[in-house]
């Protein structure tokens, strides 16, 4: 997109047909070369016109329309193939869920980028040989590594969806952090349409319950089912055509949420000691401490790559720094205590994998942190801190593959 807007920089006519075919990736994209641009009369014209936030929403063309309705559908028929089809629920949404939602959004970014035949082609290979090695995976829930396969095949699926999301501009760092950013906004506009979702349901089961007509099995079944399947479809639909509703909301939450998690999770640090539990000897502690691990990491990654677009901001640049800090605190006590268990029990898959991505994300922060040291003594800048976080995503998509296809080979399938 970026060579795409240089190239039509003079010609006002190309520009305006990016725009329109690729309202959010062409904003992100003439954000983030506009400073060397300006001067330029029609360079300062766009600037102007995309600080301007229209009221209208747009809805697309009617084609576009058409392919996000087919698009919920093939979703919604997916999630129902249990009902369709003689495959056992227990055996097919394990497996399966990822798929529902996942390779849908890569296709629609990989028409709408114009990703070359040789990258549609790997995208699909890879997604297809995941489909049939997760169904042939042998083993019942009982078998870690099965769990943990399914665990991890849907962000070996959210990471061939970054690959399209790039398009033909895989090792464009800022495509990556445009990438993160997208998936910040698209949890902001998923949450409204579930709400509306919610809403919606109650209204229709009411208003039917009145007239004596009990529709809630009917509704959860196939109306359900097929909305929910349908939201993430719409939902990117709508960040895509008007990337003015969300992209102010999600920088917002970042901001707010940051300080009173770090606040939050300093309180939570402190009081562990004194709580009669510890990640240690429990299991179920650990498996919670990691999910706050990973929780608190999303929102210090999504947090940098909204700021990596902006102005640098010393006090949400502080906090970033200082909730780091604690969060690698976090990561060590959680990598001491799977090591520990490692050296009590024995290695299993679960704890061999628990270590890895501790490790993996021990490394990460730190370079996080020191990315963010430098911003902060004037030693380096946001933009190399954006880097820092986009250059290490293909280490995490390469753990991914790992647990997903090596794991259950390497422990037999135990």
């Amino acid at each position: 997109m970026k060579n795409e807007i240089l190239t039509h920089l003079n010609d006002p006519s190309e520009l305006e047909k990016l725009y329109r075919n690729n309202r959010a990736p062409f904003t992100q994209e003439f954000r983030s070369i506009y400073p060397d641009l300006r001067g330029n009369l029609l360079a300062d014209f766009w600037n102007e016109r995309l600080r301007y936030e229209s009221d209208d929403i747009s809805w697309g063309t009617g084609r576009d329309l058409l392919l996000v309705l087919l698009a919920s559908l093939v979703a919604g028929f997916i999630a129902k193939v249990p009902a369709f089809l003689p495959v056992e629920e227990e055996f097919f949404y394990p497996r399966n869920i990822g798929f529902i939602v996942f390779p849908l959004l890569t296709a629609y970014f990989a028409w709408k980028n114009k990703l070359q035949v040789n990258k549609v082609a790997l995208l699909a290979g890879l997604t297809l040989v995941a489909l049939v090695y997760i169904n042939l995976l042998p083993g019942t829930l009982e078998n870690d590594t099965l769990v943990l396969a399914c665990l991890h095949l849907p962000l070996l699926l959210w990471a061939v969806l970054g690959a399209a999301y790039t398009g033909n501009e895989f090792n464009n760092y800022s495509k990556r952090l445009g990438y993160l950013s997208f998936n910040g906004d698209l949890l902001v506009m998923t949450a409204l349409l579930v709400i509306a979702g919610v809403i919606m349901t109650g209204i229709t089961i009411g208003l039917f319950a009145i007239i004596g007509l009990q529709i809630e099995e009917f509704y959860a079944e196939y109306v359900g089912v097929f909305g929910a399947a349908a939201i993430p479809i719409v939902a990117t639909y709508l960040t895509q055509t008007n990337p003015q509703l969300v992209n102010k909301v999600s920088p917002v939450i970042a901001k707010i949420f940051s300080p009173l998690v770090l606040i939050m999770l300093t309180i939570y640090l402190i009081a562990i000691p004194f709580s009669g539990k510890d990640p240690y000897n429990d299991r179920e502690f650990l498996i919670l401490f990691n999910v706050l691990l990973v929780g608190v990491m999303a929102l210090i990654f999504f947090s940098i790559a909204d700021n990596s677009r902006k102005e640098q901001d010393a006090t949400s640049t502080w906090i970033l720094f200082l909730l780091a800090i604690v969060t690698i605190i976090v990561n060590s006590i959680a990598l001491s205590a799977i090591m520990f268990r490692i050296a009590e029990w024995g290695i299993t898959p679960n704890r061999l994998a628990v270590l890895g991505s501790n490790i993996l994300i021990l490394f990460n922060l730190l370079l996080v942190t020191g990315s963010l040291f430098k911003v902060i003594t004037k030693k380096g800048d946001i933009a190399a801190l954006g880097r820092a976080i986009a250059a290490y995503l293909p280490i995490y998509f390469i753990w991914v593959i790992i647990v997903v296809f090596l794991f259950p080979v390497l422990f037999g399938f135990m």
